[in-house]
């Protein structure tokens, strides 16, 4: 009898070895997805995105048109991915997120009229199920836009001069609800900006936080992932793993990714720790 898809981070959590139709339901090894991707980029998170028994959705934001049809060219190649619209400014991706119900967004951060920032914004404060992942698409490797984006909620950044198998390995890698960052990146680009960031009163979900749960989200915050984390604790990676279900559920926050800009705003790690 097949296993229910649904029951694949149950069994995570628990530490359970995944096998047979748990372990087929994955979208692919971690490594090898991270393979196929830009140099410095890699998978974090647990997948938990879309339904890997579909097409994946995926919506195109960007005010030039040869990006997009170049972009749609590409993924409409690819027997699991369908591209269900394309917008030419922020006002265009809000209004086809609400009506075609993409899976992921590839969103261009600087469009005319309603940015890529906001429109981001927008898109992902709307509750949708299940939720869409946001891959921002910048001409730049690091710059300014990047930690409002990540703080905004999206997925990851990806440079618009990617090869096609790296846009492809993209795509599937946010729908399948892993972050498109690496842990160490992570920790560059938010303590980079956040020296400039106001200070943020620490949200109250900070206070149902178990001490064990503030230790993880610190060593977070510092660039390690869960593996480090549990070499560091002396525990399982897979009681890492539930506490950052845990503590993510507390604080309202997407992935690693928004707990790690929290943590900086929120003063909990600064710059240099």
């Amino acid at each position: 009898m097949q296993e229910d898809p649904r029951n694949i981070d149950a069994a995570d959590a628990a530490g359970v070895p995944l096998t047979g139709d748990l372990a087929v339901a994955r979208w692919e090894d971690a490594a090898a997805r991270t393979a196929a991707l830009p140099s410095g980029l890699m998978v974090t998170g647990d997948s938990t995105g879309a339904d890997p028994r579909r097409p994946t959705r995926v919506l195109i934001a960007d005010d030039h048109e040869l990006v997009r049809a170049g972009f749609h060219s590409i993924l409409a190649d690819q027997a699991d991915i369908v591209v269900v619209g394309e917008a030419k400014d922020g006002f265009d991706a809000v209004d086809l997120a609400r009506r075609r119900t993409p899976d992921v967004v590839l969103m261009d951060i600087q469009m005319p009229g309603l940015d890529g920032l906001e429109a981001a914004r927008r898109i992902l404060c709307e509750p949708a199920e299940p939720p869409i992942a946001v891959l921002m698409l910048t001409t730049f490797d690091l710059n300014e836009y990047v930690y409002d984006a990540l703080r905004a909620g999206a997925s990851g950044f990806l440079l618009k001069d990617v090869s096609p198998e790296q846009l492809v390995a993209a795509v599937r890698i946010v729908a399948a609800g892993d972050a498109l960052i690496a842990p160490a990146i992570t920790k560059r680009l938010v303590a980079e900006f956040a020296r400039a960031a106001p200070k943020r009163a620490q949200p109250p979900g900070f206070a149902e936080l178990t001490p064990r749960e503030l230790e993880v989200l610190r060593l977070v915050a510092r660039g390690l992932s869960n593996a480090e984390i549990a070499a560091v604790l002396f525990v399982g990676e897979s009681t890492i793993k539930t506490h950052m279900k845990r503590m993510l559920a507390k604080l309202g926050l997407r992935d690693r990714v928004q707990a790690v800009v929290a943590a900086y705003e929120a003063g909990l790690v600064t710059p240099g720790d």
